[in-house]
């Protein structure tokens, strides 16, 4: 007798977003914003119920640049609530301008194998072409795979998976914006099954959703005929770290050094390039402002991670409660690739 397997159970958490973004029928403006709900979505998708068993969660309604990290971290205690009584996989929609930020910030506070795919549109339901379905469904799709099992948190749009870790948005309205510029996608989807092709190494802490006081972390980037000014007033202004994408391989302006070495030894000043991809270099250049000298002077080397990355990482570790050498540790862990 042939066996029936049974469906994947997979929560779909929709937290606006273009994707869910209509007209205001009573509006003149003819602007949309966002209107729908995890079940409205999930509904305008009909191929979704042979994909698998699906629960609509309508977690937020917002634009993704209003998303802070007590929403993310909400998130992601709801999701881990769904794992533990188990869901097999997560599907998170929102818009895509905060997607790199707030995929990285889930991989990091959601814990085990059982995968978190965010998805988005480019384009509204309310246009031709509109790209907000197929990427439920190939989201859908991901998240009831076995083969996503072990990827952690990870971006599906345009029929590609991307790492959280890596995933940049690269144009302000293409449907191919997002990319992997330090290793490309993990893999994508065709004819409904999910591909694996690469398998991210994870050397990155978990860290417990947060629940207390979120601390604010500045982040600077380095331009021409930059001076210190905005970094002199970062301890003032009550940051309680600092990111700083330098030119290059980590380079700042000769008169940025002194402000930074002086922050450096207050707070966690993390050090990244502002090209945003590559990796920070730590011991090519020996000049005043170069990667030698600023890490020389207590700052910390940001490795792979972008500065919208470090910045996420090293929010969640001072909100949890990280001494500056715990910061310095995790870091490094960070910059070790396998």
């Amino acid at each position: 007798m042939t066996g029936h397997s049974h469906p994947a159970k997979v929560a779909v958490f929709s937290l606006g977003g273009t994707i869910a973004s209509t007209k205001d029928p009573q509006s003149a403006s003819g602007g949309v914003a966002p209107r729908l709900g995890a079940g409205e979505l999930v509904a305008a998708v009909p191929q979704l119920e042979h994909a698998a068993e699906l629960e609509a969660i309508p977690f937020r309604q917002t634009a993704s640049g209003d998303l802070g990290f007590d929403d993310i971290s909400a998130l992601a205690r709801e999701i881990t609530l769904r794992f533990k009584a188990g869901t097999s996989g997560a599907v998170v929609t929102q818009g895509t301008d905060s997607i790199e930020e707030t995929s990285f910030a889930l991989s990091l506070m959601v814990e085990g194998p059982r995968p978190v795919v965010v998805t988005g549109a480019m384009r509204n339901p309310t246009l031709a072409g509109a790209d907000g379905p197929a990427n439920l469904l190939a989201a859908v799709q991901v998240a009831s795979s076995p083969a996503a099992e072990g990827l952690g948190t990870v971006v599906v749009l345009n029929d590609e998976i991307h790492a959280a870790r890596y995933v940049k948005k690269t144009h302000t309205s293409s449907p191919s914006t997002f990319h992997s510029p330090n290793g490309g996608p993990l893999g994508w989807v065709v004819e409904g099954r999910c591909r694996i092709a690469l398998r991210p190494v994870q050397n990155l802490p978990t860290i417990t959703p947060l629940t207390g006081e979120i601390p604010q972390v500045a982040l600077v980037r380095t331009a021409l005929g930059e001076d210190s000014r905005m970094v002199e007033q970062i301890a003032h202004l009550g940051f309680a770290g600092l990111v700083v994408e330098g030119f290059g391989g980590g380079h700042v302006p000769a008169r940025m050094v002194p402000a930074l070495e002086t922050l450096a030894g207050q707070i966690p000043v993390v050090l990244t390039s502002r090209t945003g991809s590559g990796e920070a270099l730590k011991e090519t250049y020996d000049f005043h402002g170069s990667e030698r000298d600023l890490l020389g002077r207590g700052l910390i080397h940001g490795g792979s991670l972008d500065g919208l990355k470090a910045r996420v990482l090293l929010t969640l570790l001072l909100a949890d409660g990280a001494s500056t050498s715990d910061v310095t540790e995790v870091f490094r862990s960070a910059a070790e690739l396998g």
